[in-house]
């Protein structure tokens, strides 16, 4: 009998996942992973994942189903991981997705490689996605609930990972998903979607870089983009690609973040015109859809989890870099973010822009 790890958040859609598991006869536990103390967090909230709440919550289910559960200590690597490296991007000029990396470096990573050692066959998670294999090559699919679809988070998944790597609610909608959890009485059956970053669960960034840091963050110059001071900003990590709102100036007209220069400490202005660009390079790119892409290829990308796909075309850089043309402007394109390609519903694959 296959052996298979169930990564357990607390939610509900990683419950019924190792409800579905159990229900396939494979012999499962559930695992879920420390990743930092409420109190790293500065406050406790129910709107995100990963409390130790939710640590009870999975236990629970667990029982339910007749799994056992154990809490595995990875706050080191998620520090390390995702919270350095989202201080980092910051500190930088970036705009980051923790979520990306948390997926990236934890739950596909140190809780992949943990459940190797442990001689599990599967890693399961609560993912909406779907697994498919053609011409022998493992292919990172959409889910059948595109209102739902998290594929655009897990671009960074290997061939070696996507073979053992199951997601049960990949072919199901949110409302299936609830409805099972209902039918085995989960105590997480009507627990709302976590929606901010678990450890920013207040959603001030720039309080939580401070607090992680103990930095102060000077304050510099606003500037249009022929170099005019236009008034004082407080920090550069408060600011964010296509910002209006929060900055704090009077001015004739609605003016947009452009351009953070940190070296210069100061932060560009400008019309919302300004922020339409029709192309980006992106690096760490993840091909899954090849093992050699060809020379240039047409694709649909996104440049954030919200947005619609747009119609693209992607020149590859070497191995792990590529540079993308959009056929019409894009709005805000984000240093930090990732650009996720797309083949109808396979994912081709995904970077960080630079």
């Amino acid at each position: 009998m296959k052996k298979v790890l169930v990564a357990m958040s607390g939610g509900v859609d990683s419950s019924v996942a190792a409800q579905l598991t159990k229900d396939m006869g494979y012999d499962c536990i559930g695992v879920t992973m420390r990743l930092f103390d409420n109190e790293d967090a500065g406050l406790c909230s129910d709107k995100t994942c990963c409390s130790l709440d939710d640590s009870e919550d999975a236990r629970l289910v667990c029982n339910k189903i007749g799994m056992k559960h154990y809490v595995l200590d990875f706050r080191g690597d998620f520090h390390r991981c995702v919270i350095d490296r989202f201080v980092n991007s910051y500190e930088v000029g970036e705009t980051p997705n923790p979520c990306i990396d948390c997926n990236r470096y934890l739950k596909f990573e140190s809780l992949y490689e943990r459940g190797k050692l442990l001689g599990y066959d599967y890693i399961v998670t609560g993912h909406y996605a779907t697994i498919e294999e053609k011409d022998g090559r493992l292919l990172l699919k959409k889910s059948a609930d595109e209102s739902k679809d998290q594929s655009y988070v897990l671009y960074n998944l290997s061939q070696e990972q996507l073979a053992h790597t199951m997601f049960p609610l990949g072919k199901m909608t949110k409302a299936e998903t609830r409805k099972i959890a209902e039918k085995h009485s989960f105590i997480n059956a009507e627990k709302h979607d976590s929606q901010d970053i678990c450890f920013v669960p207040d959603g001030d960034y720039a309080s939580a870089i401070k607090r992680f840091t103990g930095k102060e963050y000077e304050p510099g110059d606003f500037v249009d983009t022929d170099g005019n001071v236009l008034g004082k900003h407080k920090g550069i990590i408060k600011y964010t690609i296509g910002q209006r709102k929060g900055l704090g100036l009077a001015l004739p007209e609605p003016m947009y973040v452009l351009e953070k220069d940190v070296k210069n400490n100061k932060v560009v202005l400008g019309k919302n015109a300004d922020l339409f660009k029709d192309e980006l390079d992106a690096c760490e790119f993840n091909w899954i859809a090849y093992d050699t892409p060809p020379e240039k290829l047409k694709v649909k990308a996104r440049v954030r989890y919200s947005q619609k796909e747009q119609p693209a075309t992607v020149y590859p850089i070497g191995r792990d870099c590529i540079h993308l043309v959009f056929d019409e402007p894009q709005r805000a394109i984000t240093p930090g973010q990732a650009v996720v390609l797309y083949d109808g519903d396979v994912v081709v694959g995904g970077g960080t822009i630079k």
